[in-house]
């Protein structure tokens, strides 16, 4: 309790609105619980990899153009609930196409691809004006240990979800009922992580002249010559070519393993459940070693979860050794939470954080689209390949990220 009462209001809701989150991620994991969904209708590869890149890339495509909207506003908040109530709303209307249209997989899965899509766009015009108003609610020397705790305990809650898919998928309850269930759980804790942040008093910024989008684009080259920028651009575009992987990782024990549904409960247990250890150990590496160590050795268990999904299906060591392969992905994951994030914040400019942000989100956006490409390999050569391409990509992200900036 004590420790509790160290950090302010508005960090105390920052912290809550990340424990909401992480349980709806848990509930609501795409590159495990939405593409088993797919994977159980039949949906070809590429659509699963899909389901990711429009996670990913609809939340940092339209970032670019939220910026030039965000940029003269005193307040940035208006604009993250506006959006939160809208991604509300689409996680709602995922929850019942899932409950009754699986009868009819096509018309299933295009309204549900659709709502992802909107829901991850409007998810790119909440997140700038929350990194906004986090960058100006919790201080640069406590940010590493504020994102640490909201992870960690996060982390904690979201393995309990994983309990409960495993327990739903592995219980009588029949598809598609089960899948919509779980879908709505993680409505549910989304909701709450929105509104609590609704709540933070964020203070006003100083009067800024608003740019418009035009300007927005053309200030892309003059954000471009800075040196620290386009080498961290460089880490984050190989790491997002990289992801291609990672929806397939558990279609892969789905579909050539041929582990039962219920396991995909387990694989989520193994994600959140690394995330707490994990957090303490990246958090630690923050304040001692800074943001560029994380990201690089972060880089290298991304890596070895690939390679090591195609170890466990060529030595045929079965579901539990299969694992180790979220344990690593969990692990990576954290540390790119943290690392990224800092190093952004520290990287950019005051005055042109949003800028800095736009930017970053919108060029790696398009990235993110990888994973359909990965899901074409996989159709035409097999998933051995595309985990091949994906440590190849990491190796790249590790030795660039020795020309980041070392004290950011």
């Amino acid at each position: 309790m004590r420790a509790w009462r160290r950090w302010d209001r508005n960090e105390q809701l920052g912290i809550l609105n990340g424990w909401g989150v992480f349980v709806g991620d848990g509930f609501l994991n795409v590159t495990v619980v939405v593409a088993g969904f797919a994977s159980k209708l039949g949906a070809p590869n590429w659509v699963i990899g899909l389901l990711p890149a429009i996670a990913g890339g609809g939340w940092m495509l339209p970032q670019l153009l939220v910026a030039a909207r965000v940029r003269s506003l005193p307040h940035k908040l208006p604009v993250y609930r506006s959006a939160a109530t809208i991604r509300t709303l689409t996680y709602l209307s995922m929850a019942l196409i899932a409950a009754f249209l699986a009868d009819q997989p096509a018309l299933c899965l295009t309204l549900f691809v659709l709502a992802m899509l909107i829901n991850s766009l409007a998810s790119g015009v909440a997140g700038l004006p929350f990194l906004e108003v986090v960058s100006k609610t919790v201080s640069t020397e406590r940010r590493p240990r504020f994102f640490g705790t909201r992870n960690l305990y996060g982390g904690l809650l979201a393995f309990g979800a994983g309990l409960l898919v495993r327990w739903i998928l592995g219980s009588g309850l029949e598809f598609p009922l089960n899948y919509a269930l779980i879908f709505a759980l993680g409505t549910a804790a989304y909701t709450f992580g929105y509104w609590i942040f609704g709540r933070v008093q964020e203070p006003p910024d100083p009067p800024q002249e608003a740019h418009g989008y035009r300007a927005e684009f053309r200030a892309i080259p003059e954000t471009l010559r800075d040196p620290h920028f386009r080498a961290f651009l460089t880490v984050r575009l190989l790491l997002a070519g990289a992801s291609m992987s990672d929806p397939f990782l558990a279609v892969y024990a789905l579909r050539v393993l041929d582990f039962p549904p219920a396991i995909l409960g387990a694989f989520v247990m193994a994600l959140t459940g690394a995330a707490p250890l994990s957090n303490i150990v990246w958090q630690r590496v923050a304040e001692r070693k800074g943001s560029r160590r994380i990201i690089r050795y972060a880089s290298v268990f991304y890596g070895l979860a690939p390679l090591y999904a195609a170890l466990v299906g060529l030595l045929g060591l079965g579901k539990w050794a299969y694992l180790g392969v979220f344990l690593l992905t969990s692990v990576a994951a954290q540390g790119f939470n943290l690392g990224h994030t800092n190093h952004l914040l520290n990287i950019a400019p005051a005055g042109a954080r949003s800028r800095y942000i736009g930017t970053l989100n919108t060029l790696v956006g398009a990235a993110l689209f990888t994973p359909v490409l990965g899901g074409l390999i996989a159709d035409r050569f097999g998933y051995l390949p595309v985990f091949a391409i994906s440590l190849l990509l990491c190796a790249a992200a590790f030795w660039q990220c020795g020309k980041l900036r070392r004290d950011a």
